[in-house]
């Protein structure tokens, strides 16, 4: 039986709902270390999605971590704003957490493994035995249960940065900002942490992360990332933002050798060694 006329356009006169605001939202950012220097970022605008992992990436000195000291707050900008759901960012939020590229500086090798990982909660009014049972289940969720009382620098470096993910983690941030953080460490060890940033992303006690990459490394932006942000040298802008439209999951193997993987690695690589990436003139590509 057909619906009524009437029925029909009063369903066709409803809009669709509105997109959901970004997780992340930066807005003409820039900054400068003193006030005659020259500046390390330019005019940054981009958004990341709830749930989104963007990789950012650039030649050396480009200002990729300025930019992620930027996004939580750490350092104070010279231009433009970053908002957290519509909130700005003025100091680090608790809904935040970084992970550093040199994991033997930012662990405390003073501090056993489950200590180290039980020290954000400090402040988060759980008792002792809670902020332990949630540091041991994150624990768990890395494949470190069996290192919990050993200390850093009885471990590799590729355990120490399962450590310091798995403190970050502890926390149950809203977004996680990750400088680096698989540089300090062989390949093989580099792509086994790839595979757990993944898994990490898109399931930890069953929702996804929002999170965004800095890397040197192409391969690996567009190996983990749902977009892949390329900044000029200083001073740092965006040129491109390019969806990467990868399925998931991801392997190793299989997803590199894809005829999309290579395009999507050419196009990035392409637009960084192009001069026209250095000119003010050059458009976002996407």
């Amino acid at each position: 039986m057909s619906r009524p006329a009437d029925t029909m356009r009063r369903e066709q006169a409803i809009p669709p709902p509105p997109p959901p605001p970004p997780a992340l939202r930066v807005s003409g950012l820039g900054k400068r270390y003193s006030e005659d220097g020259p500046a390390a970022l330019s005019d940054v605008t981009f958004e990341v999605a709830d749930g989104e992992l963007l990789a950012i990436v650039g030649p050396s000195g480009c200002g990729k971590t300025t930019l992620l000291r930027l996004l939580c707050g750490l350092m104070a900008s010279s231009n433009g704003a970053v908002f957290f759901h519509g909130r700005p960012v003025a100091r680090p939020p608790r809904e935040f957490a970084l992970v550093f590229q040199d994991y033997s500086r930012s662990l405390f090798p003073w501090l056993s493994v489950i200590r180290n990982v039980m020290f954000p909660l400090r402040g988060a009014g759980l008792t002792r035995a809670g902020r332990r049972a949630r540091a041991e289940a994150v624990l768990e969720e890395m494949g470190l249960h069996g290192v919990a009382r050993q200390y850093p620098w009885q471990l590799s470096g590729g355990m120490q940065q399962r450590v310091a993910l798995a403190r970050a983690l502890v926390s149950r941030p809203e977004v996680l900002l990750l400088d680096e953080p698989f540089a300090s460490v062989d390949a093989l060890t580099r792509a086994e942490l790839q595979d757990v940033l993944l898994r990490v992303h898109s399931d930890f006690e069953h929702r996804r992360v929002t999170a965004v990459h800095v890397t040197h490394d192409i391969d690996e932006a567009v190996y983990l990332a749902d977009r892949v942000l390329v900044l000029t040298s200083a001073p740092g802008r965006v040129v491109g933002s390019i969806d990467v439209e990868l399925p998931r999951p991801r392997a190793q193997t299989t997803t590199r050798s894809s005829p999309r993987f290579l395009a999507v690695r050419n196009q990035i690589h392409a637009l960084i060694a192009s001069k026209e990436a250095n000119d003010d003139r050059y458009p976002v590509q996407t």
